[in-house]
């Protein structure tokens, strides 16, 4: 029986190549970002998935083939070197955050697309850095502290008295994606907020609660830190700025330690005038002596902020929208610029 003519055309009609992947993020977070449904979504897109260790990229006999690649941490940067192996590369998709591990100036003269999955940690970092933000007024840390260590009950008790969130000032350092989400998080309860960033412009919702520096850190009973790595937020809270905030008041950090002068802040925290609580540290692991480990006024977490089952869920989301978007020929949604760049974590 001949073919109608529809069948005749729909037989003619190629369709593109389906392009092969390298997907390199170690074991761990690779099952946690891709688990069996994810990963089959992701199959459902591309043709040949190379799944590769991060360390062993360098060692990798196929490079050749790529055209997308999946990475996150660890992974090495796109040099000069990195690049030549790889020739048909048409995006790089970072399940993670920060991208600056990852471009080289060879990178950006390539013109190759790079895109990459911070948002999906944004209301992971701001939860638990409104965690240490209770924990800290609630003098959770110092009680623990003292019941673990042998102190009487009274003792423990005797801390010096808690506050609730509700009617406490709380100051933002960052209007960034996980800043904002932490002020309304903040603000849900009660809070009073403010905010500083110079990059806010006026017709922002938060312009109204902005204020300068100095004038956050003596005003407000928690400061907490998001704003991103940068040259120019690179030890941007130091002594100064830290002999500003009040005696009893805290500080919380879950962005990164290059924004504060450590041993300004550990000669503060130490005085006993103020609490802090710290997901991330200048070594990292944190050294099993290190100073900060025995102090009884800070709470230490282990630069997790961001590693929830959720926020993991979220970031292989986002990789398989961007490489959808990507093959469909629309915009990406998270596409780092290198003038952007300058201005993230």
């Amino acid at each position: 029986m001949p073919m109608s003519n529809d069948a005749v055309h729909t037989a003619e009609v190629k369709r593109p190549a389906e392009p092969h992947l390298l997907l390199s993020i170690a074991g761990v977070e690779r099952n946690a970002i891709f688990p069996a449904p994810m990963s089959a979504a992701l199959s459902a897109i591309t043709g040949t998935i190379d799944t590769v260790e991060p360390r062993d990229v360098p060692a990798h006999a196929h490079l050749e083939e790529t055209e997308i690649a999946v990475v996150a941490w660890g992974f090495p940067a796109f040099d000069r070197k990195l690049l030549a192996r790889m020739p048909r590369l048409r995006l790089v998709v970072n399940a993670a955050s920060s991208v600056r591990a990852l471009v080289t100036d060879d990178f950006w003269r390539s013109g190759i697309p790079i895109t990459q999955s911070g948002s999906a940690m944004s209301p992971a970092v701001a939860e638990m850095s409104l965690t240490l933000t209770l924990s800290l007024l609630r003098r959770v840390h110092r009680m623990d502290h003292l019941l673990r260590s042998g102190a009487e009950w009274d003792t423990a008790r005797s801390v010096p008295r808690a506050r609730e969130i509700s009617g406490s000032r709380i100051g933002v350092i960052g209007a960034s994606r996980t800043g904002r989400e932490y002020i309304r998080m903040c603000a849900a309860l009660g809070a009073t907020t403010s905010v500083y960033d110079p990059y806010l412009g006026p017709g922002d919702p938060l312009a109204a609660t902005a204020v300068g520096l100095d004038e956050l850190m003596a005003g407000s009973d928690v400061v907490a830190v998001h704003a991103p790595a940068t040259a120019e937020t690179a030890g941007m809270i130091g002594s100064r700025e830290l002999a500003l905030l009040g005696d009893g008041s805290a500080f919380v950090n879950t962005a990164r330690s290059s924004l504060t002068d450590m041993d300004a802040l550990y000669a503060e925290v130490a005085s006993g005038r103020i609490d802090a609580a710290l997901d991330v540290f200048d070594r990292e692991p944190l050294p099993t002596d290190d100073r900060w480990r025995g102090l009884p006024n800070v709470l230490l977490t282990g630069h997790v902020s961001g590693a929830t089952r959720d926020s993991r869920a979220r970031a292989g989301e986002i990789v398989i929208d961007e490489i959808t978007r990507f093959l469909a020929g629309d915009p990406l949604q998270h596409r780092v610029t290198r003038d952007s760049l300058e201005r993230m974590g």
